[in-house]
This record gives C-alpha cells, structure tokens and sequence, in this order.
C-alpha cells in the first residue's frame, strides 16, 4: 500500500471517529430539578424515613415502623423525559414516582400513582411500572428478562423515563423494560421512595442514593426514543396479576357480546354507542329508560367482584345495578335490582333526595345506604373507579380505591331499610342468589369502559 492510500485511510478512520463522537454526544437540552446542594423545590410526604444530601447525592434511608416515604418535587409535571441513576441496598425496596398526587381525601393524602420500580431482590423487576395505592403491577418484568438481567446489584444504575401522552416508557441501563398506554393520570409529582421494612430489623438503615437527576419538559417528542417492545394496553385488558387471581373481562371493548337489552332479547338499535374503547349511553333528556333502555350481561352472578370505569357529564344520572331480575317490572321505568349510584352530586337534584339523607349521591346504595361523604370523586369528564363486592350477602361499595360503604344483605338492618324505602312493593328485594349485572339508561350521557369481574363462589 502507497502512502497516499495510507495518509486516506487514516485520514478516514479520524474523521470517522470525529463523528461517531459527534453522534454520541447528549445533545437533549437537560433541566436539573436537584442543584446537589439543598432540597429547594422539594418536599416529604408519608412516612419518617429520613433524605440527606451526601457529595452531591440524595441518599434515602430506612427506619423501623414507619409508612413508604417519598421526597417529592413540588412541581408537578404532564409530559416529560426524566432520566437519573440510583444505587439501592440489596435489602431495600425502592422506586420513582411519576405523575403522582396526594389529595386529602384520597386516604389522608396517601401518595398514588405511577411508580417506576426499583427492586434488587430476585425477582428482578427494576424499571417494571406499578401503581402505587392504586391498581398494583401494570407492567411486570415477568416477560423481558433481557431488562431483569441488566440490572446491576450494589452499582449505580441509569434509567430513562419517558410520559408522554397516555404512554411511559422505561429504560434500564440502556435496556427496554416498561412500554406502557394508560391513561389514568395525565400530571403529577415526581417522588423518590425510600420503601417501609415494617419491623424488620436486618433493614434497618439500609440505603438508596440518587444522583445526576434531570428532565426535560420542552419538545419531548423530538428526542423520544422508540422502544423495542410491544406496547401494554390496559384499557379494556387484563393486566398485572388479574389473569392469575381470576379476573375476565365483562366487556370485550368492541362489541355486545354478552350483553342485551334488560327489556330486550337483543342489545338496543339506539340509544347505546361503542367508539374508542367505551361503551357510552347516549343522552335522551333525562329519561328513566325511555331510549335506548338499560343493557344487562347475559350471565348471572351469584358471589362476586366487579370493577368497572365510569365518566359523567354534567347533571347525570345513571347506575350499576347488581343481582338484576329482569322478569320483574317489566313495564316502563328501571329495571329491579340494588343499584351503585353514579350521579354529579352538584348539580343533579336527586342528590338531596331519597328515603334516607344522601342515599342518593354517588356510590351510595341508592335510596338505601349513603356512601361516607368524605369519599373521593374525580371531577366532570374524568374516569372515575367504582367496584362492588359481594360474598356471603357481605356487600361493599369502592370508589376511586376506597370502600365507601358495607352492608349485609338479607340482614333484619337490611330488611327494615327496604320496607321503608321505594322498593317496599317488591317481595324479597335484593335478596336473589343470583343475578344479571345492569347499566342504567336514565336519559344522560354516561360512558364506561374496563368491566371487569371475578367470581367469588
């Protein structure tokens, strides 16, 4: 080889490195949320575990009998690209919240949301996202074990966190872990966790550090990355562990299978509409029934435990009702059956009405039960959570995670409540083993989605 062809290649393989270098440089225009030197711009909620700040770093560590503690920021973010690295004791459990909140009335402020998990121990699911008080596992690392793997035990781990719309995506080391669509929380707080060990002593002080923590909240979508693995969709799916502990989906998200007209052999021409993973009852004027009617599953339930999403309009008025016999009253108005009321309380007259004071507001045992007033209701236009549980005639009512109301079906209380209510003209009301679960048509606009449900018997 001539010198000339020499002095080309090397002059190649020069400018070809400049470049590589070029390429690899971080050009993301990063905003530091810790200036390393105070805790301006942060603040604890929970427990007493206690944070300092040591060369630079947060460190987090453990104490004896206290609740999960989280030092959180005090802005709160929608759309953004966070990345930071962590070093975690291989005793301790940790994570970082996302898009969290903390509302008084949401269990006395208890920090919920999505957190993106720090977990050394061998299950391995770090960088995995779950829901803090709220639904539990979204995305498991049970089916990535390239993510479980890159994980570095007692080391200083990196991960990139990207929210943006309804998806989070996770990275671990420069690994995909999470890819995640869901839209339950829209903006919050981000939040370090330093994880409760109860009264387990071999964790007692036991530590994780944070460092080089910073976001980028501008322009997100021109530097988010794509991630290599398949998204997880948790409308209208089961998700986490709900395969495994007995959930099925009551509802397919497309179609009316396994539903119909509770006054019907079919599912109602109008008045019902599915689009966009919901299954909306259209508004009508306020009518009990008199469009498109109630729907009912075509299956009955004895024991069980059904959870669903709801979204309200302004002034509505609907239900869920549950152990639904729909042989009876088959003129105009409602099918029969104990309903879980669904009701904007400041606006819809019913709310100050009913055979008992607030019997009638939302998530009460309508006209019978009032649920706890202190309970917690998202705003118009927002998914709320309602659940219902019933075994061995013990009846509760949940909302947005919180039980709001039990009773005993079949009990003597029970009894003398319904012979001084509206439904004193039906023998045994309540009272059947089993029966239809039912989505109330009462003339306004109402949409549900993820009907889900395990039985109990």
């Amino acid at each position: 080889m001539n010198l000339n062809k020499i002095y080309k290649l090397f002059t190649a393989i020069i400018v070809s490195s400049i470049l590589m270098g070029c390429e690899s440089k971080d050009q993301t225009p990063w905003e530091q949320i810790f200036d390393g030197k105070t805790f301006d711009g942060w603040n604890i909620k929970g427990g007493e575990a206690s944070y300092e700040i040591v060369d630079g770093n947060i460190v987090g560590t453990s104490t004896l009998n206290t609740p999960n503690t989280f030092l959180c920021s005090n802005e709160m973010y929608g759309d953004f690209i966070l990345e930071l690295e962590y070093k975690v004791d291989s005793l301790l459990n940790s994570g970082i919240q996302i898009r969290s909140n903390s509302i008084p009335n949401y269990y006395n402020g208890t920090v919920h949301g999505y957190q993106i998990e720090i977990d050394p121990s061998e299950r391995a699911w770090s960088a995995g996202i779950y829901d803090e008080s709220r639904r539990g596992w979204l995305n498991p690392l049970s089916g990535n074990p390239e993510a479980q793997k890159a994980f570095k035990q007692n080391d200083w781990n990196h991960y990139r966190i990207e929210a943006i719309g309804d998806t989070i995506k996770t990275w671990i080391n420069g690994v995909a872990a999470s890819y995640l669509i869901d839209d339950m929380t829209a903006e919050g707080f981000i939040g370090l966790q330093v994880h409760s060990i109860g009264k387990d002593t071999s964790k007692d002080g036991t530590q994780v550090i944070w460092r080089n923590i910073n976001i980028l909240t501008k322009d997100v979508q021109k530097y988010a990355r794509k991630s290599v693995l398949e998204p997880i969709l948790t409308k209208n799916s089961l998700v986490g562990n709900e395969i495994k502990d007995g959930w099925k989906l009551l509802w397919d998200g497309e179609t009316t299978n396994g539903w119909r007209g509770a006054k019907l052999p079919e599912f109602p021409k109008q008045g019902w509409e599915i689009e966009n993973g919901e299954l909306t009852v259209l508004a009508s004027g306020g009518g009990e029934s008199e469009a498109g009617g109630d729907i009912v599953t075509e299956k009955k339930f004895g024991d069980f435990d059904l959870k669903l999403e709801f979204k309200i309009t302004e002034g509505a008025n609907s239900g869920i009702k549950y152990y639904v016999d729909t042989e009876l009253n088959k003129g105009t108005g409602s099918s029969i059956g104990l309903e879980f009321q669904i009701l904007d309380d400041a606006k819809h007259p019913d709310a100050k009405l009913g055979n008992h004071e607030g019997s009638r507001t939302i998530s009460s045992l309508y006209d019978l039960i009032q649920a706890k007033p202190s309970k917690y209701v998202k705003p118009i236009g927002q998914w709320n959570r309602a659940r219902i549980r019933s075994r061995n005639n013990h009846v509760e009512h949940w909302l947005n995670g919180q039980k709001v109301l039990e009773y005993e079906r079949k009990s003597p209380e029970y009894r003398k409540l319904v012979s001084e209510s509206k439904y004193v003209k039906w023998p045994d009301f309540g009272e059947a083993d089993r029966g239809r679960i039912l989505l109330q048509d009462h003339g306004d606009r109402v949409s549900f989605r993820n009907i889900k449900i395990k039985s109990l018997n």
